[in-house]
């Protein structure tokens, strides 16, 4: 009977030791008093478990499962926060609710595939809020908020903030400068009327998974799995962007994947198709959504910058194209299992189209980037949606890439283009318009404000079609013209890119009217001048004898 009672004793000893082992969710706290529509509701999650990383799923992993008022059953990855293997670890869950009502939610604790511990079912409120909610395709035109407004982008790349040693040969001093900061480029931004930007994750810029050589004052070296001067730059960055309204395509790439880095592979080529590093990855992009996937300010997430100048970086060996496609399709399709917002997907190339990635059902928007040639962005655009039916963005553009060159030597060029081009945009079927580069100089030219005027026509777009966009076909001679209608008023944009004045007759055939009223607006000086009534036959506005000085712009708002 007592050796019977010791082998009782230990085998519940044993059992305890291996539960405690596995792990035990203790405590879950919702630290947000009054959750509100589309804003962060966070909690706070004790639980105690073993593990040799926690930010990896395959070792352990924490789950909100989450049941929505109208019993949508969502999954929301958590992130760990604190803590040591074997004792009492702290771990966060950042969700923003998409619905007004009462939540119900339990915590999963999962070792491999395995569910180790799971929490009581808790409730919370969620009351209205003033937020329009995340950012999802509409159509070719415009974005749409979950709260069914729709929204197009209009912007610029603030690709990082200065650099402690900035190679470029004549603009040196201006990109090291400590002015170009978040908080002065967004404020700045925002006051100019733009809504959009897209930034990098990079060595020197939210260096995330970086322990070193940043090259940047604002981040300190670390050997944590993911650095805390950078996820606490990113938080901040979200929070600033929340503030001012603003969204931003946030530019992810590869992370540090090198051997030398942490990673496991030993190429670029190496990185697509090796199973460690796809598992790395994934784990990479399951932290970025539990951490800052709530954020309505994200408006898309983009795997890379200029894939094709990565395939190509070594010109006698390129990537195989079809190794970088199905990483796409592999990495898209994870971010649509595991983001339970359904943000938006996209990446980028810079001029060499890979067979196959426009064509990938997880990625949203496909995008190029052009420069020394403004003038194609139309035609772009127009042949890109046609052939792939989905959204096509310019998410780089500008007169000159070459940083080597003094682009004060072409500065009305940098000038010139900047404006056309979001005026391209504007009147052609982009979701966002297209984003100039090279921020500090075009900053540092007062370029930034220009985007108010662009923003004033937008609006009154927004506002005469309800989102709803329609090109119509016009004549105007030698002036270059795009007209678009919106509701009960057409939009027509012209632009003189000759040397001398040009004079034209602008022929436009408009719904059955007899008269309409005409003003044209100055995107110089933001001055509208009423043209008074014209008559209408046969359905064809003729506007007379219209003159536009060499490099002139003009808007034409015709009201039926």
């Amino acid at each position: 009977m007592n050796n019977l009672k010791n082998k009782c004793g230990l085998t519940l000893f044993g059992l305890l030791v291996i539960f405690k082992s596995f792990g035990q969710i203790k405590e879950v706290n919702i630290q947000t008093k009054s959750p509100k529509l589309y804003a962060k509701v966070e909690l706070e999650i004790t639980l105690e478990s073993t593990w040799d990383n926690p930010y990896l799923e395959e070792d352990i992993a924490l789950d909100m499962k989450i049941t929505t008022p109208s019993h949508q059953k969502l999954v929301l990855p958590c992130y760990y926060v604190s803590g040591e293997s074997g004792s009492p670890s702290i771990w966060n869950a950042r969700f923003a609710p998409q619905e007004v009502g009462d939540y119900t939610y339990v915590m999963e604790l999962r070792k491999g595939h395995e569910v180790i511990s799971t929490s009581n079912q808790n409730t919370f409120h969620v009351g209205k809020s003033n937020n329009k909610g995340f950012l999802h395709v509409k159509n070719n035109w415009v974005l749409q908020h979950d709260n069914g407004d729709a929204f197009r982008g209009i912007g610029e790349n603030i690709g990082w903030e200065s650099r402690t040693n900035d190679d470029s040969k004549y603009f040196k001093d201006l990109h090291e400068n400590h002015k170009y900061n978040y908080n002065y480029m967004l404020g700045s931004l925002a006051e100019s009327g733009g809504n959009f930007y897209r930034t990098w994750i990079c060595t020197w810029n939210l260096p995330l998974d970086w322990k070193d050589n940043f090259n940047n004052h604002r981040y300190t070296p670390s050997d944590s799995y993911y650095n805390p001067s950078a996820i606490k730059k990113i938080d901040s960055l979200v929070d600033l962007s929340e503030s001012l309204n603003l969204y931003m395509m946030l530019t992810l790439g590869p992370g540090a994947y090198g051997v030398s880095d942490g990673g496991y592979a030993n190429s670029t080529a190496a990185f697509f198709v090796n199973p460690k590093s796809k598992i790395k990855y994934k784990n990479r992009l399951r932290y970025i959504i539990a951490r800052w996937g709530y954020s309505t300010s994200i408006g898309a997430w983009e795997l890379f910058n200029e894939i094709d100048n990565v395939q190509f970086r070594n010109k006698d060996k390129p990537i195989a194209a079809e190794d970088i496609v199905a990483w796409h399709d592999e990495m898209s399709s994870y971010i649509k299992k595991t983001d339970p917002y359904n943000h938006i997907v996209t990446t980028s190339i810079s001029h060499r189209d890979l067979e196959g990635l426009n064509s990938i059902a997880s990625i949203d928007i496909n995008q190029k980037h052009i420069y020394n040639n403004t003038a194609i962005i139309p035609q772009t655009i127009i042949k890109y949606e046609k052939e792939f039916q989905k959204p096509y963005v310019i998410g780089e553009f500008g007169y000159e890439w070459d940083w080597s060159k003094n682009f004060d030597d072409f500065a009305e060029g940098m000038d010139l283009d900047f404006k056309r081009g979001l005026w391209y945009g504007l009147f052609n079927p982009t979701p966002i318009l297209p984003l100039s580069w090279w921020w500090e100089y075009f900053d540092d030219r007062n370029m930034t404000s220009y985007m108010q005027s662009v923003r004033i026509i937008n609006d009154k777009m927004m506002d005469s079609g309800d989102g709803h966009y329609k090109p119509l076909d016009l004549t105007s001679g030698e002036l270059e013209a795009y007209a678009v209608q919106c509701g009960s008023d057409v939009y027509v944009y012209l632009f003189n890119s000759s040397e001398s004045i040009q004079t034209e007759d602008i022929k436009l055939v408009l719904d059955t009217v007899s008269k309409v009223k005409v003003e044209a607006y100055n995107p110089e000086n933001l001055q509208f001048d009423h043209m008074g009534k014209l008559k209408v036959k046969d359905n064809q506005l003729i506007v007379k004898e219209l003159s536009l000085q060499s490099k002139e712009q003009k808007i034409l708002i015709i009201h039926m």
